[in-house]
């Protein structure tokens, strides 16, 4: 028997070229079908989903997601946890991310990996692989990160890392603290090696780029910034046309200047909007643990005592949102930040970001005032 074909209609339905009416989106099973005009004589025999005049965006990726939902990864690296992690970000069209596990013991390490795995092997919904945020980074510039869990990576770890897992890896690691031929090695096994929580000058980012990084974990947050006669970690990432930048753009960690004299200078698509989100998020308790210290989201800040900034309270929602409003873009490109360009970092365009033929039906439909009405994993439509 044929797998139902279903007609996405009545939408505004975001293009290259800005929202586009009088088109329909066919799904059939996982995957668009088509991308069509309304008339088009196929959805006459197709169930009709009426978006009532609504924007239809492809759906958000996150590759920097600690938590959701009152859930901390590290505290809990189970299937579960990235279950409930996933349904919380599901609420503001995130239909794919990176879990990510900031710097943690080898047990807790080893755990989340299995656990990411499991998860994509069960058919979690949103689970695209896991981000390794440490625990290979510079004390200098540690964060809110445990500094006494920093070490080098051994055979053990590398093993661990590149093992043929389903899902990306993305590892966050210090270009200083790191051998080159380690980060050569890792890149060469298919790990996204990204460069943060570094001290490094240019000089050694660059030959780190040279060697596999491929990309900046919140740029501008805890590296050497651009001077100008040490470009630093921040030069090399704007100056470098092949890598990506994450951004997170919640007004606390950027200021929209900044933001928009990144995304100005950073070669076309290699801008990718990040949420580094904590617990909060898609939660009512504004309170987590992290490394025994109770962080309570104020404002839409989430920080330790002493001012250390630990994660965001962001969705991807509110992200695209900042995009538009607060840095000025148009939002067919805030749209691509939000989609088409983390997926290029993943490797994964030739099936997720974008809306056409062939691509994973995975959709946000947002109002006029850009706030999620639905959202769409592998053609299976979740209210929020």
């Amino acid at each position: 028997m044929a797998t139902p074909l279903t007609a996405l209609i009545n939408g505004r339905v975001l293009t290259d070229h800005g929202p586009q009416d009088g088109l329909a989106v066919l799904v059939r099973g996982e995957r668009i079908e088509a991308i069509t005009r309304a008339d088009d004589p196929r959805i006459a025999g197709a169930k009709a989903h009426d978006l009532e005049g609504r924007l239809l965006l492809p759906g958000f990726i996150d590759v920097q997601v600690n938590g959701g939902g009152g859930v901390l990864f590290n505290a809990e690296p189970t299937v579960d946890a990235l279950a409930a992690i996933g349904a919380a970000h599901r609420k503001y069209g995130t239909t794919g991310f990176l879990p990510t596990l900031i710097t943690d013991t080898a047990e807790v390490m080893s755990k989340a990996l299995d656990a990411v795995d499991a998860a994509i092997e069960q058919g979690v919904p949103g689970v695209l692989g896991i981000h390794l945020e440490g625990p290979f980074l510079a004390t200098a510039r540690k964060g809110i990160h445990n500094a006494s869990l920093f070490r080098l990576p051994d055979a053990e770890d590398i093993a661990a890392i590149t093992r043929n897992r389903r899902g990306v890896v993305m590892l966050t690691l210090a270009v200083e603290e790191v051998p080159l031929d380690t980060i050569r090695q890792l890149s060469e096994a298919g790990v996204r090696v990204v460069a943060g929580h570094t001290a490094a000058n240019y000089t050694t980012t660059r030959a780190a780029l040279d060697a596999g990084v491929c990309g900046f974990t919140h740029l501008y947050n805890a590296m050497t910034p651009l001077g100008s006669r040490e470009p630093g970690v921040v030069g090399a990432a704007l100056d470098d046309p092949h890598s990506w930048c994450g951004l997170i753009v919640d007004g606390h960690h950027v200021h929209p200047v900044a933001l928009r004299v990144a995304i100005a200078a950073k070669a076309a698509g290699k801008s990718v909007l990040v949420t580094d989100a904590m617990p909060p998020v898609g939660s009512d308790n504004p309170e987590y643990v992290l490394n025994g210290q109770t962080i309570i989201a104020r404002d839409g800040i989430c920080q330790s005592d002493t001012g250390v900034l630990a994660g965001s309270a962001l969705d991807m929602a509110t992200g695209v949102r900042n995009l538009v409003d607060m840095v000025g873009l148009p939002l067919a490109e805030a749209s691509r930040m939000a989609s088409a360009y983390p997926a290029a970092w993943l490797g994964l365009d030739r099936t997720h970001g974008r809306l056409v033929a062939g691509q994973r039906a995975d959709f946000a439909v947002l109002d006029d005032g850009l706030v999620v009405k639905e959202t769409w994993i592998s053609g299976v439509r979740y209210d929020v």
